[in-house]
């Protein structure tokens, strides 16, 4: 365990002060046990830093809370996952509204080179479900070390990890809830299972309950955390619609698999596809075409740098690391730069432009 576990428990506790703002904390005071031992002058010399914000991290409250936290954590052999550390899932760092801490049991790397998400409906059809089963293992076969990103829920989310366990995959569970709790009961053996080269993950502390606005909230982490959303079933309204859209805000692929129009089930997928929220999924080779995961991509002859003479710094840092590597996929890119994507992408633009590099289907760029 961190020494400074307690503080990072306890910066989540602080009421008033969300993820960006203990961001900002920490970056001015120095790190995260700073932000409870620095004086209250030096705190309320911190512009925007109000005096009940203060007043909460002065709260004694706060560190017995996270005392109890970590008591729990060292008891039932939990992992910390800071936003700092390594192991912290580092496609997430590039979501401006991603956790600054999660709670993990069990035993994968959740940083593979090949992420993703498995979304739908509780209500699941025979059509999504059969689906889904095939896609996985057609997948597993192509890709034996893929990661698979769901939430344990019913339906889509049960199948999509029991189908994973089947076919030898790893797989991970987001929680809407604490880790001293399996919600619904009726997954706890399929958890269990998972723990052995899978996960558990959530953002919230024990006793936290299985509340709806939490499922919406941990959404966020599912879309965040994968190269590609898959949504097989979906109504015209569900937790599915909106993790698309958040994976889309992130610059994520997103793929629909189309249905009858008259299928309940299939209109939010068929909508997501007319409206251009996500690309129709024919197969699996269609998905992994497009995603440019058919064949492992090699690296490109080295470009001479000189001719290119005209590059920006971080224009330079790209075209250093395309050479190098060969073609990458432009989260994993913005990991690598450690380089927002937003900021990412305008100097793809400018590369572009130049005809230095180009796009490939799946976010991928490489040199020209």
């Amino acid at each position: 365990m961190n020494d400074k576990s307690l503080y990072r428990i306890a910066l989540t506790q602080i009421k008033g002060v969300g993820v960006m703002h203990a961001r900002n904390l920490m970056q001015v005071v120095g790190d995260e046990e700073a932000v409870f031992k620095e004086s209250s002058r030096k705190l309320e010399a911190i512009p925007r830093l109000s005096r009940r914000a203060i007043e909460e991290i002065r709260n004694p409250e706060v560190m017995r809370r996270a005392e109890k936290e970590l008591e729990f954590v060292s008891k039932n052999n939990l992992q910390l996952l800071f936003f700092t550390d390594k192991r912290y899932p580092q496609r997430l760092t590039q979501c401006i509204d991603a956790p600054l801490l999660l709670y993990a049991k069990g035993n994968t790397d959740l940083n593979r080179e090949k992420v993703i998400s498995i979304v739908g409906t509780r209500n699941a059809t025979r059509y999504g479900e059969e689906y889904c089963k095939e896609f996985i293992k057609e997948i597993s076969v192509k890709l034996p070390d893929i990661l698979i990103i769901r939430g344990l829920a019913y339906g889509v989310d049960i199948c999509a990890h029991r189908a994973a366990l089947q076919n030898g995959l790893p797989t991970v569970a987001v929680l809407g809830h604490g880790l001293d709790r399996i919600y619904p009961s009726l997954h706890r053996q399929t958890a269990v299972d998972m723990l052995k080269t899978g996960a558990l993950l959530t953002e919230f502390p024990s006793d936290t309950n299985p509340d709806r606005h939490n499922f919406v909230k941990r959404n966020r982490i599912v879309a965040g955390m994968a190269d590609a959303v898959v949504v097989v079933e979906s109504g015209v309204k569900g937790g599915s619609l909106t993790t698309a859209d958040i994976a889309n805000s992130y610059f994520r692929e997103v793929f629909a698999l189309p249905g009858r129009i008259r299928d309940k089930m299939s209109t939010g997928c068929n909508q997501l596809i007319s409206d251009n929220q996500a690309v129709l999924l024919r197969s699996t080779d269609h998905f992994l075409s497009h995603m440019g995961w058919e064949q492992e991509t090699k690296p490109a002859l080295p470009v001479q740098k000189e001719l290119f003479p005209e590059l920006s710094g971080d224009e330079e840092k790209v075209f250093n690391t395309l050479n190098n590597k060969g073609a990458m996929q432009v989260n994993t890119l913005a990991i690598e730069l450690n380089i927002p994507v937003t900021e990412l992408f305008l100097t793809l633009l400018e590369m572009e432009m130049k005809n230095i590099v180009e796009s490939l289907p799946g976010g991928i760029y490489q040199l020209v």
